[in-house]
């Protein structure tokens, strides 16, 4: 028998149940076929270095009998020097709501709060005048103000409307108040006119819409006035508007 037939026989010994590894017969059996074949050349070499190898896994495998295997645990990622670990967002199961504004506070009124007799609830809709300051437009003083009053009193501002420039005693029409916002307390239009004006008619979509009107009790020249909101709904927009004296003349 060969040397390699040895060293073979050695190893299928292990492969019968009951049978033990004679690690130091194997392994002067495999230094004796290689010190044999280092003498054959580079081909015997290489042939030498393969059983070697096989020895070596065989050496090392684990057996039956021998404890599981624990793997280690996964390497860790550290980050760069001076680099900052990214921690994980938390989020909230319940998204926050945006905090509530608070109330608009009430301007104080110039002359008498003008009731225009459209209810809201247990509220009034009033107009009144308050005081304005545009920078760098002197002749603009006041506004005119669509607003709230609660049976107590309490006043509260939906819109507030001025000129922004020129003088706000010139006689015409001024601006004019919409209600943009489509809320749940609709503010029916509204605006005031400098002039001795005794009807103020609007035009929408073909037809004439007469409004109401009263004076400023500060300054008689200023008239004051809005549309029913059955008659105009809230937001819509004139086509056009015109105001009448006393006589009919357009003013």
């Amino acid at each position: 028998m060969s040397e390699l037939d040895r060293l073979r026989d050695a190893m299928r010994a292990t492969e019968r149940r009951g049978a033990t590894l004679d690690l130091v017969a194997v392994m002067r059996a495999g230094r004796r076929l290689r010190t044999r074949r280092r003498l054959a050349g580079v081909g015997a070499a290489t042939m030498a270095t393969g059983l070697a190898a096989t020895l070596v896994v065989v050496a090392v495998g684990a057996w039956p009998s021998d404890p599981p295997r624990v793997d280690r645990p996964p390497p860790v990622a550290v980050a760069p020097p001076g680099t900052a670990a990214a921690s994980p967002v938390q989020r909230s199961a319940t998204p926050t709501p945006p905090p509530t504004p608070p109330p608009t506070p009430a301007l104080k009124p110039m002359g008498v709060v003008i009731d225009s007799g459209v209810r809201n609830g247990t509220d009034q809709r009033v107009y009144y005048v308050v005081g304005v300051s545009v920078p760098g437009e002197p002749g603009v003083s006041i506004g005119l103000a669509a607003g709230r009053r609660a049976p107590d009193g309490t006043l509260t501002t939906d819109i507030l409307v001025n000129d922004v420039q020129g003088v706000d005693r010139r006689p015409g029409f001024h601006q004019i108040g919409y209600d943009e916002r489509s809320s749940a307390v609709p503010v029916p239009t509204f605006g005031y006119f400098v002039g001795p004006a005794k009807r103020i008619i609007g035009t929408v979509g073909g037809r004439q819409v007469d409004a109401r009107l009263t004076f400023w009790s500060v300054d008689n020249q200023v008239v004051i006035f809005w549309f029913d909101p059955t008659e105009l709904t809230p937001g819509d927009r004139l086509d056009g508007i015109i105001a009448r004296d006393s006589s009919g003349r357009r003013l």
